[in-house]
């Protein structure tokens, strides 16, 4: 009888412990078994079975009233070709080790020389039909920064920018001095007939005759074309093999602008923002509004301070921050993990990510 009722505790004893194991087992291979987030403001780059080289890039081309209604299919196709172009050339370059300060440049290049956009060759007109250019770029790895602002001659305004910050001990430089820089430096003065595009013309008469109307009439400033002279803007941020963030913005700025004023594009923390310890942010919209909330480096604070993700200030700045102050626009972030924001709180958003996959997302419109 003892021996019945000892085998009989024994058999028991070891089918608990069986029990346990059998637990521990599965919650071991639940927790190494998360699956990775997927959306437009959030992708992952992490890969938990295999350990794989995290990079990626995203781009931007401005925000603000973009519908498919206004949009012919021959300008919507040449919108989608141009972005794609721009974006493989960066992540070609990444691809193949290299760093993202040059990805970001040679991106931008692309949207630069394109008609497309509100930068270099398609920058749009002051009231005095000129065109002045902006651009800023800055190194995650160790916060440097270079900026131009209100340049009339430069072909790439983002390659001055660069040049800024890597050859003279200066963030920002401006006008004629930084034209005069810019010849020190070995770079080709352009002739203002370069940037002229009849559709950006075009676009100037329409805002001045429309101001017109509004001082005579008390249009409202509200008015769609009007407040769209604001928009317009290209920006890439990327995050290269080695873990280095990096940001870069160029415009042309706001349609009809007078007395050399300067927006959001060439300002470090407000248009442009990089860091390795959190993101990579360019922003495009209201400038006065994004230099105001100071949208790019809020976002990367945000992170450090709150511990939120990328996603999450990205969304604070844009759909909170930015339109309690009265403004509007958009963003696109990555952050040192490869996650990626396209925030935007207008109709439509030019916008474009690749990550270290080569997986191509490009999108105009909003609710894509």
């Amino acid at each position: 009888m003892v021996l019945a009722y000892l085998s009989f505790f024994i058999k028991h004893f070891l089918m608990k412990q069986n029990l346990i194991l059998l637990i521990v087992f599965f919650v071991v291979f639940s927790c190494d078994n998360n699956q990775n987030h997927h959306s437009e403001g959030g992708i992952s780059s992490k890969n938990n079975s295999k350990k794989q080289e995290t990079f990626g890039i995203v781009i931007h081309g401005g925000a603000g009233t973009i519908l498919k209604k206004n949009m012919t299919d021959s300008l919507e196709t040449a919108y989608f070709e141009k972005l794609e172009e721009a974006i493989k050339i960066g992540h070609t370059i990444l691809s193949k080790g290299g760093a993202s300060l040059e990805a970001v440049t040679a991106t931008i290049n692309i949207m630069e020389d394109s008609p497309l956009f509100n930068a270099g060759k398609g920058a749009v007109f002051t009231h005095e039909e000129t065109n002045e250019l902006d651009a800023s770029i800055m190194d995650g790895a160790t916060l440097n920064a270079g900026a131009v602002s209100g340049v009339k001659h430069i072909k790439n305004p983002i390659d001055l920018a660069l040049s800024v910050m890597n050859d003279s001990p200066h963030v920002m430089l401006s006008g004629e001095g930084a034209e005069e820089f810019a010849r020190e430096q070995g770079f080709k003065m352009t002739d203002p007939s370069y940037f002229y595009t009849e559709k950006r013309m075009q676009s100037l008469y329409k805002v001045k005759e429309r101001e017109l109307r509004r001082h005579y009439k008390s249009l409202s400033f509200e008015d769609p074309f009007i407040k769209d002279s604001k928009f317009g803007t290209v920006g890439c941020v990327a995050l290269d093999k080695n873990g280095n963030l990096a940001a870069g913005t160029s415009t042309g700025g706001m349609t009809n602008k007078r007395w050399n004023r300067i927006g959001d594009a060439p300002i470090i923390g407000a248009g442009t923002y990089a860091n390795n310890a959190t993101c990579a942010v360019s922003s495009t919209g209201w400038g006065e509004f994004f230099i105001r909330a100071m949208v790019a480096h809020d976002i990367s604070a945000m992170m450090e301070y709150k511990g939120i993700s990328l996603q999450e200030a990205a969304a604070i700045a844009i759909q909170e921050k930015v339109p309690d102050l009265g403004g509007d626009g958009g963003i696109v972030a990555i952050d040192k993990d490869g996650n990626i924001a396209m925030e935007f709180n207008t109709t439509g958003m030019y916008r474009a990510h690749m990550n270290a996959q080569g997986a191509l997302i490009v999108k105009i419109y909003k609710n894509e």
